[in-house]
C-alpha cells in the first residue's frame, strides 16, 4: 500500500467519522495532496478489492427484472485483463479515449482500465449527433473510440486515424471489445501516475458555438469527490442508486467516485422510459440506502402515493443536484417518508462545493453551506467586492482546493477569467444569510438547464438559422411544470415567408432531425427580437417574458406536441 493510499484513507475516514458533525469536519479536514495517485490501483485494487473482495461493487438492474452483480475483486481482475488487451492494441499513457457506452458493465471496466493505463477518458453521451462527434474527435485529440456497436455508423463520416473498438455485435473495421475477455496479455503498471496527469476531459455546453473542454486530473475528481461522498452521507457497505446518464459529469460523481471512495455498492436501474412506480419498486427490492436524483425525477416521484412504500424502503439518505429543488417537492417527500431531500451544488468543473450535509439543520430552498476543505466567497460582479449576494466563487489562495478542474483546455483567455483574482468563478449567482446558508439565484449567463441537461442557446440557434425560412433566432428557457424548463425559440423569418402553423411544424421537425434528443426545441414563436443599440439580442427580455407567461400559453406559440 502506498503513502498516497494512506493519505487518502486518513482523509476519507475522518469525513466518515464526522459525517454528521459539520463544524468538526470543516475544522479538521485537510485535502490529501499526494505527488502520485491512481484511483484504480492505489484505492480500488489496493483497498477495496484487497479488503472486501466479495463485496458487490456494481449491481446492474434491467427494466425486465434481470440483473447482474460484480464484486470488487471481479472488477479489479477484469479491468487488469482489459488494460493488458488495450495496451496490446496501442492504448497507453496519455492516449485520449472517447467513450460512448450506456449503463453497462463495460463502462466501469473501461473506466478502471483507462485509469490503470494512464489513458485520458472523454466520456460522452450516446445521443451525440455527427457534428458533435466530429468536434470531440478533433478538439479532444482522440486516439481511440470505445462505443456501442450500433453507434459505429455515426463515425463513418468522421475522419481520423483513431482506434475503433465496438462493444456488442461485430462491426467491420472495428476491433471487438469481446475479444478482450479471452486476452492473455499480462498487465502491470509501467510506472507511478503523477497526481497532475490528465484523467478526464469533459465537453460542456457554453455560450459560444463550441462546448468548453474541461480537464480533470488523477486527483481533482478521484480525491476531490471526498466532498461529494460527505454530502451524500455515504458509508461503507451502502447501496447507492444515482439517476444519471453516462457521458455527463454527474455520472462520474455518483456512479463511480463518491460511492467507491466510501466502499459502497453502485446500483444502476436501466430503463428506456422513466417509470416512477418501477423506480420505487427498484429502490425497495434492491434495498437502496442512499438515493440521488435530479429534480425532474423527484417531481415525477411525488405524483405517486409515496407513503405506500414507506415501510418497505431501506433508504437513509436522499439528495438532489443539478438545479434548485422546489420546496413543495421536499416537503411532499418528508411527509410521506420522514426523510428530507438535501440539495447540493457543484459543476462539471468541480466536485460538490456547497451542500446540506447529513444531520445538519436545513433551510428549505437553501443549497446549504460550503463543504469541508472549501472556502466559498460571493463576489459582486460589478464591484468585485465580497457581498451577501453575488457570483459563487471558490477561493484558490493561499492554497487551491483539490476538487477543481485544471482549466478549459486550449482556452487561455477563458481560464484567466475563470480564475481571476485568486478565485474560481462559477458563473452562478447566489445569496448567503447570517447563518452561512447559501441560496441559489440563477445563472449569470444564458446557459440554462432542461430536464437536467445544460443547454447552450447558441448551439440551438446555429441549427435554427440553417433552415431556409429562418433569418434570425433566439433560444431561451420556457418554464415547464415537469422539466423545470424547455428550450423555446423566437424566430424571425426571411423576406417572403409568412408565419403559419405549417411552417412552425416544419422548423421544429428540422431541428429534431439536426439536434441530439436532449437539445430539442419544444416551443416556437414568430416574433421580432429585442436588441441592444449595437445589435446584440437581449435574451434577458425574452426570458422575462417567458417568466411572466409561466403557466399559460401565449397566443401564437407553437408546441412540439401540436405536431405529434
Amino acid at each position: 500500500m502506498t503513502s498516497a493510499t494512506d493519505q487518502f484513507r486518513v482523509a476519507r475516514d475522518f469525513l466518515l467519522e464526522h459525517r454528521t458533525s459539520y463544524d468538526t469536519a470543516c475544522a479538521g479536514f485537510g485535502w490529501p495532496r499526494p505527488e502520485h495517485f491512481n484511483f484504480a490501483t492505489d484505492w480500488f485494487e489496493a483497498v477495496l478489492a484487497a479488503e472486501h473482495p466479495h463485496r458487490v461493487a456494481l449491481r446492474l438492474i434491467e427494466a425486465d427484472g434481470t440483473e447482474a452483480t460484480y464484486t470488487f475483486a471481479e472488477l479489479a481482475a477484469r479491468s487488469d485483463q482489459l488494460a493488458g488487451w488495450l495496451r496490446s492494441e496501442g492504448v497507453g499513457r496519455g492516449t485520449h479515449l472517447l467513450v460512448l457506452l450506456g449503463n453497462q458493465v463495460e463502462l466501469w471496466e473501461t473506466t478502471l482500465a483507462a485509469m490503470k493505463l494512464g489513458a485520458v477518458m472523454i466520456p460522452a453521451t450516446t445521443l451525440l449527433a455527427e457534428a458533435d462527434l466530429r468536434d470531440r474527435i478533433e478538439r479532444g485529440n482522440v486516439g481511440g473510440v470505445i462505443a456501442r456497436s450500433e453507434l459505429a455508423p455515426s463515425f463513418e463520416a468522421v475522419p481520423g486515424s483513431y482506434l475503433r473498438i465496438a462493444v456488442g455485435a461485430p462491426v467491420e473495421g472495428w476491433l471487438r471489445y469481446a475479444d478482450s475477455t479471452e486476452s492473455l496479455e499480462p498487465f502491470g503498471v509501467d510506472g507511478p501516475t503523477n497526481a497532475s496527469d490528465p484523467l478526464l476531459l469533459y465537453f460542456t455546453s457554453g455560450t459560444t458555438a463550441l462546448p468548453k473542454l474541461v480537464e480533470h486530473t488523477h486527483v481533482s475528481y478521484p480525491i476531490g469527490h471526498l466532498s461529494t461522498m460527505y454530502w451524500i452521507g455515504l458509508q461503507p457497505g451502502d447501496v447507492h442508486l444515482n439517476v444519471s446518464s453516462p457521458g455527463w459529469a454527474k455520472h462520474a460523481w455518483s456512479c463511480v467516485f463518491a460511492p467507491w471512495i466510501a466502499g459502497a455498492t453502485i446500483c444502476i436501474y436501466n430503463y428506456e422510459r422513466f417509470d416512477a412506480t418501477a423506480m420505487l419498486d427498484t429502490l425497495r427490492n434492491a434495498k437502496v440506502t442512499t438515493f440521488c436524483a435530479p429534480p425532474t425525477v423527484w417531481r415525477m416521484l411525488i405524483q405517486q402515493d409515496l407513503a405506500a412504500w414507506r415501510d418497505s424502503l431501506s433508504l437513509r439518505e436522499l439528495v438532489s443536484a443539478g438545479e434548485p429543488l422546489n420546496p413543495e417537492v421536499i416537503e411532499s417527500v418528508r411527509r410521506a417518508w420522514g426523510l428530507t431531500i438535501r440539495d447540493g451544488f457543484g459543476q462539471t468543473e468541480t466536485s460538490l462545493l456547497i451542500g446540506n450535509s447529513p444531520g445538519q439543520p436545513l433551510k428549505i430552498g437553501s443549497m446549504g453551506r460550503p463543504m469541508p476543505g472549501l472556502s466559498i466567497t460571493l463576489v459582486d460582479p460589478a464591484s468585485d467586492e465580497i457581498a451577501d449576494e453575488g457570483e459563487i466563487c471558490v477561493d484558490c489562495e493561499p492554497t487551491r482546493p483539490v476538487g477543481l478542474m485544471v482549466g478549459y483546455r486550449g482556452e487561455d483567455e477563458r481560464n484567466e477569467r475563470a480564475f481571476a483574482g485568486g478565485r474560481y468563478h462559477t458563473g452562478d449567482v447566489a445569496n448567503r444569510d447570517a447563518d452561512g446558508y447559501i441560496t441559489y439565484v440563477g445563472r449569470s449567463d444564458d446557459v440554462f438547464k432542461a430536464s437536467d441537461y445544460r443547454i447552450s442557446p447558441f448551439e440551438l440557434e446555429s441549427v435554427l438559422i440553417e433552415h431556409p425560412a429562418v433569418a434570425e433566432a433566439a433560444v431561451v428557457p420556457a418554464p415547464d411544470e415537469l422539466r423545470l424548463a424547455v428550450p423555446k425559440a423566437y424566430v424571425v423569418l426571411v423576406a417572403g415567408q409568412e408565419p403559419s402553423p405549417e411552417l412552425a411544424g416544419d422548423i421544429l421537425r428540422f431541428c429534431r432531425e439536426h439536434l441530439a434528443p436532449y437539445k430539442r426545441i419544444r416551443r416556437l414563436e414568430f416574433a421580432e427580437l429585442p436588441k441592444t443599440i449595437s445589435g446584440k439580442i437581449r435574451r434577458v427580455e425574452l426570458r422575462a417574458t417567458e417568466a411572466e407567461n409561466a403557466g399559460s400559453r401565449p397566443a401564437g406559440e407553437h408546441r412540439e406536441e401540436d405536431f405529434a
